[in-house]
């Protein structure tokens, strides 16, 4: 298989494959459920047979040629296929997941056909070259995710599916009119040409803020957050899926892609960027401080880490860049599984509110443990990943002299380790309130892993780091 072939089929073999899954379904769950693993895990084992090419400095370009500039332009480097094995990586696991955790609801055919088509899309956008191509998997994302969050036919449900529905596809279609402005400056869809034309500097100021509300809607950062954690009636693996791990990084990569790889704005958006993170990331640490339902807190926490990763890719140097491509990484492993181990609980318990809860720790202790390490990594605590992805962050900003924003990140970091305490001491110890025990393997074997995976993460913390600097490097070149 040549390296065009293997680009493709990430992402065509979980789109084709959705297309056939309602079919097989109809004959037979398990094996529909096995075929939704095996498209899903084929995009992360191809997308690790793209890490050496990529590593030694070499792309690959795909480019079939359309009227109006609406080319099929499809390009891997080091930063696509880092995105790639992370959010593979990370479907596949939360889909082993959904096997314990969807088996008794209705609508699985759905469930598996969306979830495989999403990941599919995501990783169109992740190797897309061109603008109009990225905005019809953009797309596609948030149309699957509308379905996704409305598993669950209850009107309001619904409500709020219909919610983040509307305001994502409403950043998109303004991020849209961003790229025609682009289009009129540089003649050009393909991001290729964009570059040469934008490299160091001259893009549109309006095009710029265009763009940004676009990728903010779909990141769900302030002003556009409210969504995400009404967001949280979905299914727990839809809510680690769309809403953690992949879903909500899509904003941050083609923020990368565009504005540090091809585009370089006004200096003024240096500035800009990292303040509406810094008051992103305070303002939602502040409402999961108070919040009461478990999912809901969750996604609060990942509104706030979201802006520490804009901020790092904002600076703009290499250190602080390192640290967010490793911030997606480790934060999406670790998230994924705290909102996995929300689904337990709340399976098992038939609760949200962790008011209600306690003492889970003496019948649940490995999905205990489990939200503890995940937590850890969150929170920064050392060796855990997500310390050594926060420590780069705040360094590279240092570096800069920005040390008023950097405070500002310093206080949700607290934040961070104050309201996941309080989650674990309120939902594990203390005093048992509601009898529940572990009750599928497979469930409790998933964020076992990715507890694992967390702590492992800031262990061999170095293979990462090599693939990730080599990335960041790449990003930059030319600045």
């Amino acid at each position: 298989m040549n390296y065009n072939s293997i680009v493709l089929g990430i992402i065509f073999i979980p789109v084709i494959g959705s297309l056939v899954l309602p079919v097989i379904g109809r004959a037979s769950s398990r094996l529909r459920n096995i075929l939704s693993f095996i498209f899903i895990f084929s995009s992360f084992l191809l997308s690790l047979k793209l890490v050496p090419l990529v590593l030694s400095g070499r792309t690959i370009l795909i480019l079939k040629p359309f009227a109006l500039g609406l080319n099929f332009t499809l390009y891997a480097d080091s930063l696509a296929v880092f995105m790639a094995c992370v959010s593979s990586l990370i479907s596949a696991i939360i889909v082993t997941y959904s096997f314990g955790y969807i088996s008794h609801y209705e609508n699985q055919n759905e469930y598996y056909s969306m979830v495989t088509l999403f990941l599919g899309a995501m990783m169109g956008i992740v190797f897309s070259a061109n603008l109009i191509l990225l905005y019809i998997f953009w797309e596609i994302t948030a149309i699957t995710s509308w379905r996704l969050i409305g598993f669950f036919r209850d009107k309001p449900y619904v409500l709020k599916a219909d919610k983040a529905f509307l305001v994502t596809v409403f950043g998109a279609l303004v991020m849209l009119t961003g790229f025609l402005m682009i289009y009129q400056q540089a003649g050009s869809f393909d991001l290729a040409v964009i570059q040469g034309k934008f490299r160091i500097g001259g893009i549109s100021n309006l095009a710029v803020l265009l763009i940004l509300v676009g990728i903010f809607s779909k990141s769900a950062t302030l002003p556009f957050h409210t969504w995400l954690p009404d967001a949280g009636v979905a299914p727990s693996p839809v809510t680690a899926l769309l809403h953690a791990a992949v879903l909500v990084k899509i904003g941050v990569y083609v923020f990368a892609r565009i504005f540090i790889v091809n585009i370089t704005p006004d200096i003024l958006w240096n500035t800009i960027v990292p303040l509406i993170a810094g008051l992103s990331a305070i303002i939602s640490a502040g409402a999961a401080l108070r919040e009461t339902d478990l999912k809901r807190l969750i996604a609060f926490s990942t509104i706030s880490q979201i802006g520490f990763i804009f901020f790092g890719l904002a600076i703009g140097n290499e250190f602080a860049v390192l640290g967010s491509l490793l911030y997606i990484l480790m934060h999406g492993i670790a998230k994924a599984g705290l909102f996995l181990c929300a689904g337990i609980i709340e399976q098992n318990t038939k609760t949200k509110d962790i008011t209600k809860l306690g003492g889970l720790i003496q019948t649940m202790p490995f999905t205990a443990i489990a939200f503890l390490f995940c937590s850890f990594s969150v929170m920064g605590i050392p060796p855990f990943g997500g310390f050594f992805s926060k420590y780069m962050v705040f360094s590279g900003a240092l570096a800069t002299g920005k040390l008023w924003i950097v405070l500002i990140f310093l206080i949700g970091a607290f934040m961070t380790i104050i309201y996941l305490f309080r989650v674990f001491n309120l939902v594990f110890l203390g005093q048992q309130n509601i009898s529940a025990k572990e009750t599928s393997p497979i469930m409790v074997a998933s964020v076992t892993l990715l507890g694992i995976l967390s702590l492992a993460g800031g262990i061999l913390i170095s293979y990462p780091y090599q693939f990730a600097q080599i990335a960041a490097s790449q990003m930059l070149k030319g600045l």
